[in-house]
């Protein structure tokens, strides 16, 4: 039986983008719910990896589809199967695990801070040994959109990569289940629809942030690939 990779949406516009087409050039196959229009987050454990996407929701929601989003990822992690949260996905990753997840000082947005500074991650010294980095230097730029952030629990989890904003923004969770704060799926196709629906980036000049993309695609699509790439390889699905 082939392997097959669990995509979850946690807003239909916010999809694969880029993980996408990573599984597509490995031939993996993938099966894709999306929570916003009412499907419900399946079994993990009838799937080789799990991939839970960004959305505007809380993991702090007392909503009935959060709770059976937690508690599949609880399961996740019992299992032990190999995990990849974005953006919400690495919040309800750590809630799950143990730790909580509270308001930022300040909202990160697009690929700037306030002060025009490109949004980087620097890898901690765990972060330049673990495999889900491998190939990529120690700081790179993202791109950002989240209110919410992450305190890690005590134990079982690895800070792998932190944020001058932002400090938590890469995470392992036990041995195979990671989160990334930032976005690192976009597509020229994804950018565009999300500036013209998300309220905090339509509050942002259109054309000044369709320029730093421009300026950052390369990289960011490098980088972008090779994170996918490695969560593959890591998880037994090269």
């Amino acid at each position: 039986m082939g392997k097959t990779v669990l995509i979850v949406k946690n807003i239909t516009h916010e999809g694969p983008g880029l993980l996408e087409t990573a599984l597509f050039e490995r031939g993996i196959a993938c099966n894709s719910v999306d929570l916003a229009a009412g499907e419900l987050f399946p079994d993990p454990r009838q799937f080789n990896a799990v991939i839970v996407l960004g959305g505007p929701q809380s993991a702090n929601d007392e909503t009935p589809a959060m709770q059976l989003q937690l508690r599949q990822i609880d399961r996740v992690l019992h299992e032990e199967i190999p995990y990849l949260g974005i953006c919400l996905g690495m919040q309800t990753l750590v809630k799950a695990g143990g730790g909580n997840v509270v308001n930022c000082q300040i909202k990160e947005i697009g690929f700037n801070d306030r002060e025009g500074n490109i949004y980087r991650l620097e890898l901690t010294p765990s972060g330049k040994e673990d495999p889900l980095f491998d190939g990529l230097d120690n700081n790179f730029p993202v791109f950002q959109l989240h209110g919410e952030t992450v305190e890690l629990a005590s134990s079982g989890m690895e800070l792998l990569a932190t944020g001058k904003c932002c400090r938590n923004q890469a995470v392992r969770v036990g041995n195979n289940a990671y989160g990334l704060q930032c976005h690192f799926e976009m597509t020229d196709r994804m950018f565009s629809e999300w500036i013209g629906i998300d309220s905090d980036l339509k509050r942002l000049d259109r054309i000044t942030l369709i320029k730093q993309f421009e300026n950052l695609r390369k990289e960011y699509t490098a980088t972008g690939l090779k994170l996918m790439n490695n969560f593959l390889t890591l998880a037994g699905l090269a």
